[in-house]
């Protein structure tokens, strides 16, 4: 399969983006902020739609979007959790207006509609290159701000009582958050972003308490997942978020079992 060079590309497309959902999908784990993570891929696919519109790459809409809501989100701080019912209003907002744009411009059904549910079997090198940028930069961001970031998680009042300021913290690490959420899209869709930002971190921390073995564990069972999936894509002609979510299911199944 390594003939072909779509085969090539995306398995190191699929690598970038497991690797920094893996790692980031921790902290957003460890934080309890899966919901807002969520929130955010839908919030990019409504600016995908709209870059479509104006005839902008759906992927710098998605990123500009998403970037932009969690900055926003971050900006809220503590008055973000408990808000599930504020957010989930919010995110199917922005997923019916995602509609509409894209009802109003029919030209990129089809490459908008493909962020619903990924298409890693489609990204160019162009592409390629822009997730490896996203990548390095969240991972050498999130590296910068892991110490303040850890405190203000596990002792939040302690943290802003030796003055780390807790909604900074917020602010650039659901920032990093949304450039994983608008690189995982590529990869397995809006939809499904949860599979590989979630599901990987759920059952690392499952198996392990320690910060070190735990986040290795996320980057490791995400990548094993990215690649098992579109290997058997690739062999058996079934949607390759298919194959992603199924394993990442079957992982998090058995990290249950493990745990009890």
């Amino acid at each position: 399969m390594f003939e072909y060079d779509f085969m090539v590309n995306a398995f190191a497309a699929s690598g970038i983006v497991a690797v920094l959902a893996g790692i980031v999908g921790y902290f957003l784990v460890l934080r309890g902020q899966t919901f807002a993570g969520h929130a955010l891929s839908h919030v990019g696919f409504t600016g995908a739609t709209g870059a479509a519109l104006v005839g902008i790459s759906p992927l710098w809409g998605m990123i500009g979007f998403t970037l932009a809501a969690g900055v926003s989100m971050g900006a809220l701080g503590e008055r973000l959790s408990g808000r599930d019912v504020a957010i989930g209003v919010v995110l199917s907002l922005a997923l019916g207006c995602g509609l509409l744009f894209l009802h109003f411009f029919t030209a990129y059904a089809t490459q908008v509609t493909a962020l619903l549910f990924g298409n890693v079997l489609g990204v160019t090198t162009s592409t390629l290159f822009v997730l490896a940028g996203i990548g390095a930069a969240s991972l050498l961001a999130l590296g910068a701000i892991t110490r303040p970031l850890l405190f203000a998680t596990l002792q939040p009042e302690l943290a802003e009582a030796k003055g780390v300021s807790l909604r900074l913290v917020s602010v650039l690490f659901l920032a990093i958050a949304a450039l994983a959420v608008a690189a995982c899209t590529q990869i397995v869709g809006v939809l499904l972003v949860f599979t590989l930002m979630v599901g990987p971190a759920a059952a690392a921390q499952n198996l392990s308490t320690r910060l070190a073995t735990g986040v290795g564990l996320a980057a490791l069972f995400a990548l094993a997942q990215a690649w098992l999936g579109v290997t058997l894509a690739f062999y058996t002609d079934w949607p390759t978020s298919f194959w992603i979510t199924a394993l990442s299911a079957l992982v998090y199944g058995a990290s249950l079992l493990r745990r009890r």
